[in-house]
Parts: structure tokens; C-alpha cells; sequence
């Protein structure tokens, strides 16, 4: 019987690590070249009026009587708008449109707080990246200046987004509140295909900060003491070019966590109907409670302007997920989303090229299980949407 030969675990998985890098960067560079940088589709004047909330006849009303930008016209007469036509269509409504036309740029007003939501779950598979990449872009589609952070030092949400950390060397928010050398956070944030989206991707540098922050704490400087102000003081410095913050968490109850939810002005919890993540959520919820008990006793702010639980992938048809969701329902009817992620193959089968179902082109697709697909998320983001404003005091 021959034995297995030993090898060094170390050099293997920095080979194997390399080589998937590269084989990832390859196919990065075929599906956006040039350069491997991400652009964005052209949208239909039915995706472009649903956006903007108006008619489809009113957008073909304001094309006819040469208002706004020209949209590209294509064989048989169908029209489409880039992403930056349609901030311009929004701009043009706001400054021509009926009385109550100011809904058509929802920026943030005088005396309206920057909204700040932390997108967590302690388990992973929950579609907390999923949810947080596809919240920040509907938010950016609907005419809101949105930040998206990747405070995951996997950089899941920063590879959506068109960002290899280890090769593309950007920072991330690490950076910006490491406690020694901290550089300014607008060096730290890069733009995104989506003209009113920018993001501070991440890398694995992030995990310096659970590293760095108990020997701060430990420091004659105070610093690591109040190490839970770090990431409200880096965001309120950009809170000027921004309305909402969109923060993806990692999947673990670390100083990196804790900080953002310090920041944090609301709370997505995103959870998959199953009782083993049940079980693993209520022991979050348990563990999160406690330490936030104690960081507020240190003097930190906690006050939210909502906490809500997303059901994601969920599949009615499936009777035990039906009956987890009743149970949950029965405990949390308030601070249950209305409206759950469906699963669906058209989001799993967008994430094979890095992209989004808002990014993906509908003819690429069964029509029926796109629609299905993108009508859920459309239903989830305008309830956060209605959620955003409400916090801000509008009906």
C-alpha cells in the first residue's frame, strides 16, 4: 500500500491561491475589457419610467418633444438610456416637471441625517453580499448618492463590483481608521459603473484592524478605548457628497463589526429560513445584544432609526421554509421585511460573470425567471427605500 506524499501546506495554498487569482483576473479582463474595467448596459424606457417613477408614455412624450437627453434607438425602434441619461432625465424633471417634481432627486435636504445601514448576518451564505451590492445599485438607479463600504476582508461585495484586491492594490477602509497614519477618506474611495454609486472596496489588510485594535486598547492614548467611534468619524467626514451608506460586515462578531454598527443609523439582518440559521441568528442576536450593552456603557452612541429582518433565498413552494418563516413571523411581525429575496438561478447565474441583476442583460435570460427574479429585489429595495425616507421625515 503506497502512502500519500506529505507537501508543505503553506507554499501549496499560496500556488493554488496565485493561480485561481490569475485565472479570475483572465476572465475579468474578457468579459470588461478594456482594461478590465466594468461598464454598464444601456436601459429600456420601461426599466428607465419604473426608475424614475413615471409613465412609460410620459418618458415617450418627453423623447417625442425633444426634452431631456436623446436616448440610442435601436433596430425596430425601441429606445434605451445610459445610467448617466438617466440622472440627467432626473435632473431635467426636477427642473421642469410638475409642482411636486423635487421627489425626482431624492438627495438628502437641510436637517436630513445621513443614513448609514449595516447589512449583517453571523453566518454566511445568509445573501448579505447579494443584498447589500443590489441595495446600494437600486439606491443609485432611483437617483440617491450612494457609498458602499466592503468591510469584508474577503472582498466579496468589491469583486461584484469589478475590484481583484490583490491585484488592483487599492485601499480600503483600513486606511482610513487604522490608529496610526490614517489617510483621508476620500483616498480611499473609488467609483463604480454606476454613475451615482461609489464604493471603498476592501482587501485583506482590513483584518489588521482586529489585530491592531486590542494592543491600542491597551495603549496610554485612549485610542483603542473608543475604538467604536472610528468608522462614524471616517463616514461623517464624506457625509456631504453622500446620502446613504450601504455597509457590507463580515460574517463575524469582530471590532470591524462592532464599529460598524456603532455607526450605523439602521440595521438589515439578513437570514435564509432554515432552523440550523435560525438557531445560528439567535445566538448572534444573543452575543451582538451583550457586547453592544457593554460598548454602549464605554460611551458609544447606539440609536437606530429601524431594524428590519430580510428573509433571502427563499423558495414558497418549500413548505418547511414556509413554516420557519411563519414561526419568525410570529415572533418579529413588525421587523420582518415584508417583502423576501426570492432564490432564484438568474442571481446565482449574474454572479458567474460579476454581475448584478440590475447589470445583466434580460435577453441573456429565461424571461420568465429574470422578471420573477428582479421583481423581488425591486420589491425588497423600495420597501428599504420607503424605510430611508420615512427616517427622513418624507411620506
Amino acid at each position: 500500500m503506497a502512502f500519500l506524499p506529505s507537501f508543505e501546506f503553506d507554499d501549496k495554498i499560496l500556488a493554488q491561491g496565485a493561480e485561481i487569482s490569475r485565472k479570475l483576473d483572465q476572465l475579468r479582463v474578457e468579459k470588461f475589457p478594456t482594461e478590465g474595467q466594468k461598464t454598464l448596459r444601456r436601459f429600456s424606457m420601461a426599466e428607465v419610467a419604473h426608475y424614475l417613477g413615471i409613465s412609460p408614455n410620459n418618458l415617450k412624450r418627453l423623447h417625442l418633444e425633444k426634452k431631456g437627453p436623446e436616448p440610442f434607438v435601436v433596430a425596430g425602434g425601441r429606445r434605451f438610456y445610459s445610467a448617466e441619461q438617466m440622472t440627467e432625465l432626473r435632473d431635467y424633471l426636477d427642473k421642469h416637471g410638475r409642482s411636486d417634481s423635487k421627489k425626482y432627486v431624492p438627495y438628502r435636504k437641510p436637517g436630513e441625517k445621513l443614513q448609514v445601514i449595516a447589512v449583517v448576518n453571523f453566518k454566511g451564505g445568509s445573501g448579505k453580499t447579494t443584498t447589500t451590492a443590489h441595495l446600494a445599485q437600486h439606491l443609485a438607479l432611483t437617483g440617491h448618492r450612494v457609498l458602499t463600504v466592503d468591510l469584508d476582508p474577503q472582498a466579496s461585495l468589491s469583486a461584484l463590483h469589478g475590484f481583484q484586491p490583490e491585484l488592483d492594490k487599492n485601499p480600503s477602509l483600513y486606511d482610513a481608521i487604522r490608529y496610526e497614519d490614517a489617510a483621508p477618506v476620500e483616498d480611499v474611495i473609488r467609483k463604480t459603473n454606476f454613475p451615482l454609486l461609489d464604493i471603498i472596496p476592501a482587501n485583506l489588510e482590513l483584518q489588521e484592524y482586529e489585530y491592531e485594535t486590542p494592543l491600542a486598547m491597551q495603549s496610554p492614548s485612549q485610542e483603542g478605548k473608543r475604538f467604536f467611534t472610528r468608522v462614524a468619524k471616517a463616514l461623517d467626514s464624506v457625509s456631504d457628497r453622500c446620502d446613504v451608506v450601504v455597509i457590507d460586515c463580515p460574517p463575524q462578531l469582530g471590532y470591524l463589526t462592532l464599529s460598524a454598527l456603532s455607526a450605523a443609523t439602521s440595521v438589515l439582518i439578513t437570514v435564509h429560513p432554515q432552523m440550523l440559521d435560525l438557531m445560528s441568528m439567535s445566538q448572534f442576536l444573543l452575543m451582538l445584544g451583550n457586547i453592544m450593552k457593554s460598548i454602549k456603557n464605554a460611551g458609544a452612541q447606539v440609536q437606530l432609526d429601524w431594524l428590519r429582518y430580510l428573509i433571502t433565498r427563499y423558495e414558497p413552494t418549500d413548505i418547511p421554509q414556509a413554516q420557519m418563516v411563519g414561526f419568525m413571523q410570529s415572533m418579529l411581525a413588525e421587523e420582518i421585511l415584508t417583502n423576501p429575496m426570492l432564490k432564484s438561478t438568474a442571481i446565482s447565474d449574474a454572479g458567474l460573470t460579476k454581475q448584478t441583476l440590475y447589470e445583466v442583460e434580460r435577453s441573456n435570460f429565461n424571461r420568465d425567471t429574470y422578471d420573477r427574479a428582479i421583481d423581488s429585489m425591486d420589491a425588497v429595495n423600495f420597501e428599504i427605500q420607503g424605510l430611508i425616507h420615512q427616517a427622513w421625515g418624507r411620506l
